[in-house]
């Protein structure tokens, strides 16, 4: 081969390659293939890399402490650690709310998981803790088990508790099983679970969390004592019941509510838009909670005016328990949606962090570092732990470079945990549920992704609005399970039915493209492109046979059926003597032809190929034949299949196409198969695709390889040859049914 380059054009000339003669010409390395025996004793075998890269999967926290730079990064994540830590206290009593527990739970969140996650995971910038989507989710199963009001569920060992000790219960039990199932996920290695939950999908299904949010946190807002609903429909019920209270209105907490939202929200959009300038985020929601606890206790809100407040703390942590195997078959199926939405949106946050600041993170040491978090948790009574999306741009915008940070933070929540807790008694609820409403703006907003969704893509745009309605009306769980469903038959949809197209030269290049799209285009005479765009398989194989019949314009089975049938009535009327064979052709010496209904035969008979064994002749299809027998025109001699985007192909879609193409075989139609992936060539040899009648030379590693090579077989018609052509048709129009079967001798030099 050579090449020559000037500026920005090249030249290259090279043989014209079949894959065939590529493969003579260039010998491939011998690969030995790995047996499953092999994989096994390598997955056992054991060495003191293997170990070393074992601790270091495992803990992560060893590859991250020897590079540790003490003098450039402790400043920071110091810094870090402390405005997370705060902010972190008032996410955990807040959201413990959206999981109807007692506010203290939700300090557990951000302390016993963190503690676990600072060794086994590995992104070094996100905040673990508690997370509004999952409080909401461990929420309905909590009040499901254990509602507002009736008799709790029959569940062995909730005996003699009050509502809020039965409450925890349930709760620590089925953030064990979430941590269970999520470390079980980690040892399986299927983190690659979480690219099932698209970001379309995640975008409407946390907007949908968002509605639940909000309305979950009015009765905090207006100070209502409205019960908690979960199911389908649980946000009518509890709108239900808000506006049949609605005068009952407590105007402190409205009051109070209104003015934190409206000062947090102006605060926060200041710190967006200064962002570059101030060094750290001003904390203001921690500074309207300090502000809120200090005028509560100055005016006795809870006694003067019948504010709800958070109430007692207790000093220190509760005693572990173990997990509640009762609650475990009860809260089974509602665990494993948690544990795939907490894990998806963690791997998604830090999937971005790792990005920004260039290190890599392990998808099921993520799985494992959570799994091993929430059982560590659940023992303790936490709630299931995810990150937070603000919290974790607190932690990464104060200068946090590592997890220190994190632990840090985990320090700050133990010090208020055991002895300042009891300042956070007379806090208003109703100061966490306007802190919670404030900060679903970034969710909530994300209803303005769906002009742009049905402008680029409608069917993603589908999959956002009905994950988002489903998720609203249904609950959480049964909304993910939908979208997720709806997810997986776009995707199938996207393959069984792709974009076919017919393709087209674009004119002085080696350049093909769908003839629709462009004006300078070469499509050779008698040729037709077809492009596949998707893998093939028993779903889509008979779209695309239908697309195939389309684009070249007529069904090769059907013809082939006519010309056995047309053949047959020949055979029949040269026998009686109704047709005699002459130099010129065939000639009707009858006056009536055969009935057709005289030729009929079985059906599989006349799919066979075309038998001239018994004929003198052999005929011409493109001409007009004797005794008024019609037989449907072949418009091209040769059909180019592009498989450039094929990536696989299953057995149902290899017999499908393997009739196809003697379809076309059959009815004097060339097939070529160009660019198609070696293996997919070896697979087919293996199912023995290959006979007398479809051969390996069809594939061809070009589009440009193919056409040049059907240019040489059929060289195209000067215009005298094309107007001598038309006057031989017209001249023996009727006496052409002869066709010579020896291959023209001029071949001249084809040009684009």
């Amino acid at each position: 081969m050579t090449m020559r380059t000037s500026a920005s054009h090249y030249v290259v000339t090279r043989p014209l390659y079949s894959e065939e003669t590529f493969a003579e010409d260039h010998e491939k390395v011998y690969r030995k293939r790995k047996t499953t025996l092999d994989h096994i004793k390598q997955y056992f075998s054991c060495d003191s890399k293997r170990v070393k890269n074992a601790a270091l999967s495992v803990l992560p926290i060893i590859g991250w402490m020897k590079m540790y730079r003490v003098k450039e990064w402790l400043l920071g994540d110091i810094v870090s650690g402390v405005s997370t830590g705060l902010v972190a206290i008032l996410q955990g009593l807040a959201y413990s709310l959206l999981a109807s527990l007692p506010a203290w739970y939700g300090l557990y969140a951000a302390f016993f998981p963190v503690i676990i996650y600072f060794f086994l995971g590995t992104s070094r910038h996100i905040s673990v803790g508690a997370f509004p989507v999952l409080s909401l989710m461990v929420g309905a199963v909590v009040t499901r088990l254990v509602p507002d009001k009736g008799s709790p569920v029959n569940i062995t060992g909730l005996e003699g508790l009050t509502m809020d000790e039965q409450r925890a219960i349930v709760s620590a039990s089925l953030t064990f099983l979430v941590g269970i199932f999520q470390l079980a996920m980690g040892v399986l290695q299927v983190g690659f679970i979480a690219i099932y939950l698209s970001d379309t999908l995640v975008s409407g299904f946390t907007t949908a969390a968002a509605v639940h949010i909000l309305i979950s946190q009015l009765k905090f807002v207006l100070g209502l004592t409205v019960p908690g609903f979960s199911g389908p429909l649980a946000f009518v019920y509890i709108l239900e019941g808000i506006f049949s209270q609605i005068t009952s209105t407590n105007l402190y907490d409205l009051v109070t509510s209104i003015v934190v939202m409206v000062v947090v929200f102006v605060v926060k959009e200041l710190n967006d838009r200064f962002r570059s300038k101030l060094p750290v985020p001003i904390p203001i929601e921690v500074i309207m909670t300090v502000i809120a606890c200090g005028v509560s206790y100055a005016f006795n809100f809870k006694e003067n005016h019948g504010v709800d407040v958070v109430g007692k703390i207790p000093d220190g942590f509760e005693a572990p328990v173990a997990p509640n195997l009762h609650i475990f078959r009860e809260t089974a199926v509602d665990a494993f949606p948690i544990a795939i939405v907490g894990f998806a949106v963690a791997f998604a946050v830090a999937k971005v962090y790792s990005v920004k600041h260039d290190y890599v993170i392990d998808g099921n040491q993520e799985l494992i570092a959570f799994g091993a978090s929430n059982i560590f948790g659940g023992a303790f009574k936490s709630l299931a732990a995810s990150t937070a999306l603000s919290r974790s741009a607190v932690q990464e915008s104060t200068g946090g470079k590592t997890q220190i940070a994190g632990a840090l933070s985990a320090i700050i929540v133990l010090i208020v945990t055991l002895a300042i807790g009891f300042l956070l008694e007379p806090l208003p609820k109703s100061v966490l549920g306007a802190v919670v409403i404030v900060n679903l703006k970034g969710m909530l907003m994300q209803v303005r992704e769906v002009p742009y969704l049905w402008k680029k893509d409608r069917l993603d745009c589908i999959v956002w609005i009905v994950t988002c309605v489903a998720s609203i009306f249904l609950g959480l769980d049964l909304g993910l399970a939908v979208g997720l469903g709806v997810e997986l038959l776009v995707v199938v949809f996207r393959t069984q039915f792709p974009r076919c197209s017919v393709l087209a030269n674009i004119t002085g290049t080696d350049i093909y493209r769908d003839r629709k799209d462009y004006i300078n285009i070469y499509e050779p005479e008698g040729v037709k492109i077809f492009k596949i765009p998707a893998p093939i398989f028993f779903a889509n194989i008979d779209f695309f046979r239908g697309k195939l019949v389309d684009a070249v314009g007529f069904n090769p089975l059907r013809i082939l059926r006519k010309r056995n049938k047309a053949l047959r009535k020949i055979k029949k009327l040269i026998k009686k003597g109704e047709l005699t064979v002459t130099s010129k052709g065939l000639k009707l010496t009858g006056s009536f032809p055969i009935d057709e209904s005289e030729d009929e035969s079985i059906m599989e008979d006349l799919d066979q190929p075309v038998d001239f064994s018994d004929l003198p002749v052999q005929v011409n299809w493109r001409s007009e034949l004797p005794a008024n027998i019609s037989v449907p025109p072949v418009t091209i001699h040769s059909l180019v299949l592009d498989f450039s985007a094929v990536s696989f192909i299953d057995i149902s879609a290899i017999k499908g196409l393997k009739t196809a193409l003697k379809e076309f075989i059959r009815v004097d139609v060339e097939i070529y198969i160009v660019a198609c992936d070696p293996y997919i060539i070896e697979k087919l040899k293996s199912c023995k695709f290959f006979d007398d009648e479809i051969k390996t030379s069809i594939f061809f590693l070009t589009l440009h390889d193919a056409i040049l090579h059907i240019l040489q077989l059929h060289p195209p018609l000067t215009i005298s040859e094309k107007a001598y052509s038309s006057i031989h048709d017209m001249l023996y129009n009727g006496n052409s049914s002869l066709r010579s079967r020896e291959k023209p001798i001029k071949e001249p030099e084809t040009r684009f």
